[in-house]
């Protein structure tokens, strides 16, 4: 979905049809858990010619009207179509793996069940704090924590990702000191948000954090040459 500029050149808010800035423009108002396995189709500059894929985590839909996927990509959730990085990737498109289809635009069922929602849920408040949404992470997402400069690490598993009023997305991790019940639920009150805990570093899909966890050379040598730089 386009932007939609005036005759001054603004962006048209979706539901309002009213200006507003380009900052609050890219403002996320409402997720869309991706739950068929699309992936994202991303390149790098150390292996032209080879395309890579990574699981959607799910869709997003900005204040502008605009839908793409959002991916856990080094220490943050990203847009797919925001990956500019000439050594860990540039976004290539997006990969259906059931039609064997690969494709450039988010899917329109996606598109209209995030706007439907949108409008549905709409909070109307100011509260930046508020939170309006909490979605398990499906995709087996790791965050990697170490209070020591990587001498020891901490492989903890993201229970899910919390969507606040002002557009900020936590991925949230469970602190197991906390556990009451299990299992461990998004909005549950062992969580806390792996961004703010100054000794996250990193996100690692569940394939490598598993390798990791399991001493695989490879995965050690990748993991080693990224803390490196």
């Amino acid at each position: 979905m386009d932007k939609k500029p005036d005759d001054e050149g603004n962006v048209i808010d979706l539901f309002t049809r009213k200006p507003v800035d380009e900052k609050e423009s890219e403002k996320i108002i409402r997720l869309a858990p991706e739950l068929d396995g699309l992936e994202m189709l991303y390149s790098n500059d150390a292996n032209p010619g080879k395309l890579f894929s990574m699981k959607i985590l799910c869709w997003a839909l900005k204040k502008d009207g605009t839908v793409d996927a959002m991916v856990p990509w080094l220490n943050k959730l990203v847009p797919a179509q925001d990956l500019n990085d000439p050594l860990n990737g540039h976004w290539e498109g997006y990969y259906d793996s059931f039609h064997d289809h690969a494709f450039f635009e988010p899917p329109e069922y996606k598109i209209t069940e995030l706007e439907t929602a949108a409008s549905y849920f709409d909070a109307k408040e100011d509260d930046p704090n508020l939170i309006l949404q909490e979605i398990g992470d499906n995709i087996g997402t790791h965050a990697i924590m170490t209070e020591d400069n990587f001498h020891t690490i901490m492989l903890i598993h993201v229970t899910s990702w919390r969507l606040y009023n002002d557009g900020r997305i936590h991925a949230m991790l469970a602190d197991e000191k906390k556990v009451e019940t299990t299992p461990i639920l998004p909005r549950d009150e062992c969580l806390f948000p792996a961004q703010e805990h100054e000794d996250f570093r990193y996100f690692f899909h569940h394939i490598i954090a598993n390798k990791i966890k399991h001493g695989d050379p490879d995965a050690i040598a990748a993991f080693t040459q990224l803390i490196e730089e």
